[in-house]
């Protein structure tokens, strides 16, 4: 008996595993949007730091990471126990932001003129080269920045998961969070770690003695700065899927216009497979860029209507 209940209790904690490593997987996918953006954002947040202070600022930012994981995860778990009610709305409000992150990106040439963004280049780089700016308080500012910005896409990240494992056993719900929390945080900091010293590898390898090595750095340095670009097109577009994809689901009207689609264009000969699965995403897509804009609408009135308010007095 006391052999049977051992295996009876080690095939529990299997099940159990593994239904914390599938609800992960739906968890960790649903959160792509987010971790797209985030790779992006934290890679371009150390530029302007000088080389040998590169990982050191990643590393700040990474502890600063797992300290908002730290407060988030169980608030989100005090959140799934007493007020499970407020997680729809709060995956309503995180989707929403993602979509408007994602339309304010796109039309950021269209709210800010060329001038303004050179200026703000121009500024950044004299601070750099200008040896009388205090270069151990700009990068404390930049690990603050960076820590606030972390704050607000694990918020999201952690709202997103929670909602996939919503009407899972508390146990089950721990054991998932604490997953994506800390896989989230080793591997976008992780990639941007490699993201930042790209450069410096690929410089290193172009100076060496061995042709393969050498242009294996030429590259690394090109390939660098196209990185960040994919990492910030991928990264947006994912903002729309997930972001609409959250809404849509949210909407039943929206779900089911949605999934009228895949069935309408599923039995199209050869390529009905295809556009049944892409038609979802895109409609998702469709919902994310919608809602987007009218966020910044709302969110670019408001600043207005305010901002005169404030200089009238």
């Amino acid at each position: 008996m006391a052999g049977a209940s051992l295996f009876t209790l080690l095939d529990d904690i299997a099940t159990i595993l593994d239904d914390v490593a599938a609800m992960s997987k739906v968890a960790a996918k649903k959160t792509a949007g987010v971790l797209g953006d985030d790779l992006a954002l934290n890679a371009q947040q150390v530029t302007g730091v000088k080389a040998d202070r590169e990982l050191p600022v990643v590393w700040a930012v990474a502890k600063g990471s797992m300290l908002n994981k730290a407060i988030l995860v169980p608030a989100a778990l005090a959140i799934s126990v007493f007020i499970p009610w407020l997680i729809t709305p709060l995956l309503m409000i995180g989707g929403a932001f993602l979509c408007y992150e994602g339309f304010e990106k796109l039309a950021h040439k269209y709210l800010h003129s060329a001038e303004e963004d050179a200026q703000r280049k121009a500024a950044h780089k004299a601070a750099v080269a200008n040896p009388q700016v205090d270069l151990v308080q700009m990068e404390k500012d930049k690990v603050k920045g960076a820590v606030r910005t972390d704050f607000i896409l694990s918020a999201e990240i952690i709202v997103i998961s929670l909602g996939t494992v919503a009407g899972a056993a508390l146990g089950q719900q721990v054991a998932v969070l604490v997953t994506i929390a800390v896989a989230m945080t080793i591997g976008v900091y992780g990639l941007v770690a490699a993201i930042v010293k790209m450069d410096d590898a690929g410089l290193h390898l172009s100076k060496s003695q061995n042709g393969a090595a050498r242009g294996l750095g030429k590259g690394l340095l090109a390939a660098a700065p196209r990185l960040m670009k994919v990492l910030s097109v991928v990264g947006t577009a994912a903002m729309f899927m997930v972001g609409g994809g959250i809404i849509s689901h949210a909407v039943p009207a929206v779900h089911h216009f949605s999934q009228g689609v895949a069935a309408a264009v599923a039995d199209v000969p050869a390529a009905g497979p295809v556009l049944a699965f892409l038609a979802p995403i895109l409609v998702d897509a469709l919902v994310g860029v919608i809602v987007g804009a009218l966020v910044l609408a709302v969110v670019t009135l408001a600043q207005r209507v305010f901002g005169k308010k404030k200089a009238a007095h």
